[in-house]
């Protein structure tokens, strides 16, 4: 399974990294993250979604969460 958050679409980026001498060799960021269960209030079905930090706080401020 990929690394991408189903709410902000943050995905790996792929940037340099840059030793004492300005040496370029590539490095990957990974975004940051988390599990949460989901539940719909129709269906009263719980949903696993993989989401990042920055999401979980746009659901909160939603309020799905």
């Amino acid at each position: 399974m990929s690394r991408v958050c189903e709410v902000t679409w943050k995905k790996t980026s792929v940037w340099n990294n840059r030793s004492h001498s300005m040496r370029a060799t590539k490095r990957k960021f990974y975004p940051n993250l988390f599990y949460k269960n989901i539940k719909d209030p129709a269906s009263w079905i719980v949903y696993r979604i993989k989401v990042s930090a920055a999401g979980i706080r746009t659901l909160k401020k939603k309020g799905v969460i």
